[in-house]
């Protein structure tokens, strides 16, 4: 990669990153896991840049958010909030970006197969969050399940369409402006 694709791939990956600290802050309040549009920012990032800058876009956002932005819900930042309750989200966001996108570059960047994808990533999210949230509030398992991925289900598949659909319309406009790294996975020959 040259230097100006470097330079210009990076600036890609702050617009990323800075687009999911402001869906971060739209927020419907719950007991202890709120919804946020963190998780429409993470499946329209990995949709658009596939699984490596994705991945590498949610690790500068959570990266940001642990040094003290307040890029995280409800304008929060730092470690305290990686370990706590909420972090495993963040977290999985990681993950999820990466699977999203390995799974969109092994087959096709359809609308299809981004519902697919943004649907495994939003399972993937969820079990880390679930995960975090059960260790780090002492819950059984099925209490952690109704707080942290039950209320989550309808509106992550809402989500998932949403994010498929941005990102698919907006990731084929960038390829055709050439704006976009390449992120298509090479074939063995």
């Amino acid at each position: 990669m040259d230097q100006s694709t470097r330079l210009r791939t990076t600036i890609i990956c702050a617009l990323f990153v800075a687009m999911t600290a402001i869906l971060a802050q739209i927020e419907i309040p719950l007991p202890l896991v709120p919804i946020s549009g963190q998780t429409l920012a993470v499946g329209i990032t990995a949709t658009i840049l596939g699984r490596r800058f994705g991945a590498l876009t949610m690790i500068g956002y959570m990266a940001v958010g642990a040094a003290g932005v307040p890029v995280f819900a409800e304008a929060k930042s730092g470690l305290s909030v990686i370990i706590g309750p909420t972090g495993g989200y963040i977290i999985g966001f990681i993950f999820a970006a990466f699977i999203t996108g390995l799974l969109l570059e092994k087959t096709s960047f359809t609308l299809t197969n981004a519902m697919m994808a943004n649907t495994a990533g939003m399972v993937i999210t969820l079990l880390f969050g679930v995960v975090q949230l059960k260790f780090v509030v002492d819950l059984s398992w099925t209490k952690a399940l109704a707080a942290g991925a039950y209320p989550f289900i309808v509106v992550g598949l809402i989500k998932a369409f949403l994010a498929s659909w941005i990102g698919i319309t907006v990731r084929s406009r960038l390829e055709k402006a050439r704006l976009l790294p390449n992120t298509r996975m090479k074939k063995a020959v």
